[in-house]
Protein backbone atom coordinates (compact mmCIF):
# COMPACT_ATOMS: atom_id res chain seq x y z
CA UNK A 1 0.00 0.00 0.00
CA UNK A 2 1.59 3.60 -1.08
CA UNK A 3 1.26 6.99 1.14
CA UNK A 4 0.73 9.89 0.02
CA UNK A 5 4.52 10.70 -1.18
CA UNK A 6 5.40 7.32 -2.93
CA UNK A 7 5.55 7.52 -7.02
CA UNK A 8 3.03 5.74 -8.63
CA UNK A 9 4.21 2.89 -10.81
CA UNK A 10 2.39 4.00 -13.38
CA UNK A 11 0.24 6.57 -15.36
CA UNK A 12 -3.19 5.29 -14.04
CA UNK A 13 -6.63 4.91 -16.24
CA UNK A 14 -9.02 3.38 -14.20
CA UNK A 15 -9.03 5.24 -10.55
CA UNK A 16 -11.86 4.19 -7.79
CA UNK A 17 -12.12 6.14 -4.87
CA UNK A 18 -12.85 4.59 -1.84
CA UNK A 19 -13.94 6.43 1.20
CA UNK A 20 -16.95 7.09 4.21
CA UNK A 21 -19.29 9.80 3.09
CA UNK A 22 -18.31 13.09 3.16
CA UNK A 23 -15.06 12.18 2.54
CA UNK A 24 -14.07 13.54 -0.46
CA UNK A 25 -14.38 11.16 -2.86
CA UNK A 26 -16.21 12.87 -5.82
CA UNK A 27 -13.95 15.95 -5.16
CA UNK A 28 -10.61 13.94 -5.51
CA UNK A 29 -12.21 11.60 -8.25
CA UNK A 30 -12.83 14.51 -10.33
CA UNK A 31 -9.63 16.46 -9.37
CA UNK A 32 -7.80 13.13 -10.11
CA UNK A 33 -10.15 12.25 -13.58
CA UNK A 34 -9.20 16.25 -14.72
CA UNK A 35 -5.50 15.47 -13.51
CA UNK A 36 -5.23 12.66 -15.84
CA UNK A 37 -7.55 13.49 -18.30
CA UNK A 38 -9.94 10.81 -18.09
CA UNK A 39 -13.67 11.28 -17.96
CA UNK A 40 -14.72 11.34 -14.09
CA UNK A 41 -18.04 10.18 -13.74
CA UNK A 42 -20.45 10.37 -10.77
CA UNK A 43 -21.55 7.15 -9.24
CA UNK A 44 -24.28 8.89 -7.34
CA UNK A 45 -25.72 10.20 -9.88
CA UNK A 46 -26.39 6.76 -11.73
CA UNK A 47 -27.55 5.39 -8.88
CA UNK A 48 -30.43 7.96 -7.38
CA UNK A 49 -33.29 7.93 -9.51
CA UNK A 50 -36.52 10.16 -8.66
CA UNK A 51 -37.62 10.19 -4.68
CA UNK A 52 -34.17 8.42 -4.06
CA UNK A 53 -35.25 5.41 -5.22
CA UNK A 54 -32.49 3.23 -6.89
CA UNK A 55 -32.61 3.55 -10.62
CA UNK A 56 -33.15 0.26 -12.27
CA UNK A 57 -30.68 0.80 -15.34
CA UNK A 58 -27.40 1.76 -12.29
CA UNK A 59 -26.19 -2.12 -13.06
CA UNK A 60 -25.61 -1.95 -16.41
CA UNK A 61 -24.57 1.67 -16.49
CA UNK A 62 -21.91 0.13 -14.10
CA UNK A 63 -20.66 -2.64 -16.09
CA UNK A 64 -20.44 0.18 -19.79
CA UNK A 65 -18.63 2.64 -17.07
CA UNK A 66 -15.76 -0.18 -16.07
CA UNK A 67 -15.80 -1.13 -19.58
CA UNK A 68 -14.80 1.66 -20.73
CA UNK A 69 -10.56 2.36 -21.04
CA UNK A 70 -10.17 4.96 -18.62
CA UNK A 71 -12.42 6.41 -16.18
CA UNK A 72 -12.71 8.07 -12.67
CA UNK A 73 -14.99 7.21 -10.24
CA UNK A 74 -16.44 6.70 -6.65
CA UNK A 75 -16.39 3.05 -5.30
CA UNK A 76 -19.50 2.21 -3.56
CA UNK A 77 -22.68 0.51 -3.56
CA UNK A 78 -23.05 -2.78 -2.68
CA UNK A 79 -23.49 -3.74 -6.92
CA UNK A 80 -20.95 -1.58 -8.01
CA UNK A 81 -17.97 -1.80 -5.60
CA UNK A 82 -16.87 -5.08 -7.44
CA UNK A 83 -17.64 -4.65 -10.93
CA UNK A 84 -15.20 -1.39 -10.61
CA UNK A 85 -13.08 -2.94 -8.32
CA UNK A 86 -12.29 -5.55 -10.99
CA UNK A 87 -11.11 -3.19 -13.74
CA UNK A 88 -9.88 -0.72 -11.73
CA UNK A 89 -5.91 0.19 -11.98
CA UNK A 90 -5.39 2.51 -8.97
CA UNK A 91 -7.46 3.00 -5.82
CA UNK A 92 -7.24 5.81 -3.63
CA UNK A 93 -8.31 5.09 0.03
CA UNK A 94 -9.46 8.33 1.98
CA UNK A 95 -9.23 7.46 5.43
CA UNK A 96 -9.47 10.60 6.68
CA UNK A 97 -10.01 11.62 10.76
CA UNK A 98 -13.83 10.49 11.76
CA UNK A 99 -13.93 14.03 13.27
CA UNK A 100 -13.08 16.04 9.75
CA UNK A 101 -15.20 13.70 7.69
CA UNK A 102 -18.49 14.64 10.28
CA UNK A 103 -17.00 18.28 10.07
CA UNK A 104 -17.65 18.31 6.05
CA UNK A 105 -20.34 16.02 6.36
CA UNK A 106 -22.61 18.61 8.09
CA UNK A 107 -21.29 21.73 6.38
CA UNK A 108 -21.96 20.26 2.96
CA UNK A 109 -25.58 18.43 4.36
CA UNK A 110 -26.41 22.23 5.81
CA UNK A 111 -24.88 24.09 3.02
CA UNK A 112 -27.29 21.96 0.08
CA UNK A 113 -30.24 22.19 2.16
CA UNK A 114 -29.98 25.69 3.21
CA UNK A 115 -29.54 26.69 -0.50
CA UNK A 116 -32.01 24.05 -2.31
CA UNK A 117 -29.61 22.44 -3.93
CA UNK A 118 -31.19 19.83 -6.68
CA UNK A 119 -28.38 16.76 -6.24
CA UNK A 120 -29.10 14.00 -8.50
CA UNK A 121 -32.39 13.58 -10.43
CA UNK A 122 -34.74 16.07 -9.05
CA UNK A 123 -33.54 14.73 -5.27
CA UNK A 124 -32.33 17.43 -2.51
CA UNK A 125 -31.31 16.93 0.69
CA UNK A 126 -33.72 16.13 3.68
CA UNK A 127 -34.95 18.15 6.15
CA UNK A 128 -32.15 18.87 8.72
CA UNK A 129 -34.72 17.63 11.32
CA UNK A 130 -35.11 14.47 9.86
CA UNK A 131 -31.76 13.48 11.07
CA UNK A 132 -33.57 12.36 14.18
CA UNK A 133 -36.05 10.15 12.55
CA UNK A 134 -34.64 9.25 9.88
CA UNK A 135 -32.19 6.51 10.12
CA UNK A 136 -30.81 6.21 6.55
CA UNK A 137 -30.00 10.08 6.95
CA UNK A 138 -27.22 11.30 5.21
CA UNK A 139 -25.71 12.20 8.54
CA UNK A 140 -26.85 9.19 10.32
CA UNK A 141 -25.52 7.31 7.49
CA UNK A 142 -21.92 8.84 7.66
CA UNK A 143 -21.50 8.34 11.26
CA UNK A 144 -23.09 4.69 11.02
CA UNK A 145 -20.91 3.65 8.41
CA UNK A 146 -17.44 5.06 8.80
CA UNK A 147 -15.52 1.72 9.39
CA UNK A 148 -16.99 -0.25 6.48
CA UNK A 149 -14.18 1.30 4.03
CA UNK A 150 -11.01 -0.19 5.60
CA UNK A 151 -11.90 -3.94 5.20
CA UNK A 152 -13.46 -2.91 1.87
CA UNK A 153 -10.31 -1.62 0.63
CA UNK A 154 -8.13 -4.54 2.02
CA UNK A 155 -10.44 -6.94 1.12
CA UNK A 156 -9.91 -5.61 -2.34
CA UNK A 157 -6.43 -5.30 -2.34
CA UNK A 158 -6.03 -8.95 -1.05
CA UNK A 159 -8.15 -10.38 -4.09
CA UNK A 160 -6.55 -8.20 -6.42
CA UNK A 161 -2.90 -7.86 -5.34
CA UNK A 162 -1.82 -6.28 -8.83
CA UNK A 163 -4.11 -3.21 -7.83
CA UNK A 164 -2.54 -0.37 -6.92
CA UNK A 165 -3.63 0.93 -3.57
CA UNK A 166 -2.68 4.53 -2.00
CA UNK A 167 -4.04 5.06 1.62
CA UNK A 168 -4.09 9.29 2.06
CA UNK A 169 -5.07 9.63 5.98
CA UNK A 170 -5.13 13.76 6.17
CA UNK A 171 -6.54 16.44 3.57
CA UNK A 172 -2.79 17.32 3.78
CA UNK A 173 -1.78 14.18 2.37
CA UNK A 174 -4.40 14.48 -0.02
CA UNK A 175 -3.47 17.70 -1.29
CA UNK A 176 0.62 16.29 -1.74
CA UNK A 177 -0.69 13.57 -3.59
CA UNK A 178 -2.18 15.25 -6.12
CA UNK A 179 0.55 17.66 -6.47
CA UNK A 180 3.32 15.02 -6.09
CA UNK A 181 2.83 11.37 -7.13
CA UNK A 182 -0.29 12.04 -9.26
CA UNK A 183 0.96 15.08 -11.36
CA UNK A 184 4.35 12.90 -12.01
CA UNK A 185 2.34 9.90 -12.95
CA UNK A 186 -0.29 12.16 -15.25
CA UNK A 187 2.68 13.85 -16.95
CA UNK A 188 4.02 10.52 -17.71
CA UNK A 189 2.30 10.20 -20.68
CA UNK A 190 -1.01 8.49 -22.58
CA UNK A 191 -2.77 6.09 -20.35
CA UNK A 192 -1.76 2.67 -20.21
Amino acid sequence: MLGARDPLPMRPARVIVAGTSGSGKSTLAAAIGAALAIPYVEVDALYHGPGWVPRPEFDADIAGLAARDAWAAEWQYDTGRPVLGARADLAVWLDLPHALVMRRVVARTVHRRARGLELWNGNREAALRTVLTDRDHILRWAWRTRGATGPRVLALAAERPDLTVVRLRSAREVQAWLRGPLADAASAGSPR
